[in-house]
């Protein structure tokens, strides 16, 4: 059972259960093909670096994958839930997607190359949530939109 208890507490700890967007990237490949491994290793470090200071790890994730199979301009990036992959991902790349995509809820349409929603995405494109810490201009979100998390429906 003190398995169980971890994994919960670190579950809570990282408010999983307020995940709204997940974010995965095409670094630090084993075999670089999209890119080269010191474009892989900067987009990984500088996404990292900003979701920290603009607050957001609390509502959007970040996994670094070794390969995204495109292995054609990358670093490559994939959106969840709306399932948007991105093409050239670096850091001034990703730097458009957060603040369009992850904090403003709009696909940055000269970047995406493809999509595959893995639900209705009627009500998948709401920006996140207004935080209560300080942000810096650029971060700021669409506080009238509204939250899609609000249409979800939770299971007993």
């Amino acid at each position: 059972m003190a398995d169980t208890e971890r994994i919960l507490e670190r579950a809570a700890q990282l408010n999983i259960a307020g995940i709204r967007r997940h974010i995965f990237l095409c670094a630090d490949q084993t075999k670089p093909k999209c890119c080269t491994h010191e474009a892989g290793v900067e987009a990984w470090d500088y996404l990292k670096r900003r979701l920290g200071e603009l607050g957001l790890l609390d509502r959007v994730n970040r996994t670094r994958a070794n390969c995204l199979r495109i292995c054609d301009q990358g670093p490559i990036a994939l959106v969840y839930p709306e399932g948007v992959w991105y093409h050239s991902a670096g850091p001034e790349a990703l730097e458009r997607i957060i603040q369009e995509h992850l904090i403003g809820g709009r696909v940055v349409e000269d970047l995406a190359f493809a999509a595959g929603p893995l639900c209705d995405g009627a009500t998948l494109l709401a920006p996140l949530p207004a935080t209560q810490t300080a942000a810096p201009p650029e971060a700021q979100t669409n506080r009238e939109a509204p939250d899609s998390s609000q249409n979800v429906s939770a299971r007993e």
